[in-house]
């Protein structure tokens, strides 16, 4: 095997279809811009962006937007070798409605089935996953089979080496009882050794929504680092070692929130890398994500180094 991989994320990858005008409905829209989309896929790209050597696990459908989400894979610096076709299920496909300054909703097209819920462990390259500095999974993993199977064996032979971030990622459209979500939110922690989401994602898994009791739980549940986004009220994280960080949100004119929580995983895995204190981590993935709130795509909206970096240093995305 090569050198490890300093990230690999596992999870959803899908062709998000973004209008090109905002503050209109899609039943009014006549134009639409075509970009990689799919959470554990953007914070791939998002890691790639900052200089990291990154891959990627999923699948596809076996059409031409399939064969546009491998393009862009490997546009983006993302190693797509272990992204494969699924015969017989389309590419998911997500729309989305632009009102600023905080009003997104998204529409999934992932029947019947999704191809990235049709990964198997016997598929898995679990020697390369074990060997990756951080490796990212998702809650949406494990909303079906084979996938949640896959998902927690992955979790299981890396056994807690390394980084292990489990991203909450919670979508209840893709639960068939949403009610069985905390049992799995909960086995996959026993495996992580960091746990990132919002409110509504730590509710899902903890039961609480309060942010410093759910960080708290999240770390009473085997993780040695909470981090708890807030919205307007920013961030907060708690390690283990009795450490946290409360850090406001940058200044910053919203055109699209979508995709915010991907560049901030991306740059929480950098920062992690690096080895920075949990401040300053804080402060570089907030940045991140103020920056792609301000532009109108994820994917390719996510920030090189010297943008997040100049953020920082001015305090608000100018």
């Amino acid at each position: 095997m090569s050198d490890p991989y300093d990230v690999i994320t596992m999870g959803r990858i899908g062709v998000d279809l973004y209008p090109l005008q905002t503050g209109v409905s899609l039943a009014e829209v006549t134009a639409f811009g075509k970009f990689l989309g799919g959470s554990a896929s953007n914070v791939a790209v998002a890691a790639a962006r900052l200089g990291r050597r990154v891959a990627v696990i999923t699948r596809t459908g076996e059409d031409p937007f399939g064969e546009y989400l491998h393009t862009a894979l490997r546009d983006f610096g993302v190693d797509d070798r272990w992204v494969s076709p699924v015969a017989g299920l389309p590419t998911p496909v997500t729309f989305c409605e632009i009102f600023p300054p905080d009003d997104f909703p998204l529409y999934f097209y992932r029947l019947p089935k999704a191809p990235d819920l049709e990964m198997y462990e016997s598929e898995l390259d679990l020697d390369a996953v074990a060997a990756a500095r951080i490796f990212w999974m998702t809650g949406t993993g494990l909303c079906a089979e084979p996938s949640r199977s896959a998902t927690l064996a992955a979790l299981a032979h890396r056994a807690r080496s390394g980084i292990t971030v489990f991203d909450l990622d919670w979508r209840p459209m893709f639960w068939g009882d949403p009610g069985e979500a905390r049992p799995r939110y909960e086995a996959a922690l026993a495996h992580a050794t960091v746990a990132v989401g919002n409110l509504d994602e730590v509710e899902i898994a903890t039961g609480i929504r309060e942010p410093r009791a759910a960080a708290r739980a999240l770390l009473d549940a085997g993780v040695e680092l909470a981090v708890v986004k807030q919205g307007p009220e920013g961030v907060l994280a708690m390690n283990r070692a009795g450490e946290s960080a409360q850090v406001p949100p940058l200044p910053v004119k919203v055109l699209n929130g979508l995709g915010a929580g991907d560049a901030f995983g991306g740059a929480l895995c950098h920062g992690l890398l690096a080895g920075w204190d949990l401040e300053r981590i804080m402060r570089y993935a907030n940045a991140a994500g103020a920056i792609v709130t301000s532009r109108l795509e994820c994917s390719s909206a996510m920030p090189f180094s010297g943008e997040v970096a100049l953020a920082v240093e001015r305090g608000a995305v100018t």
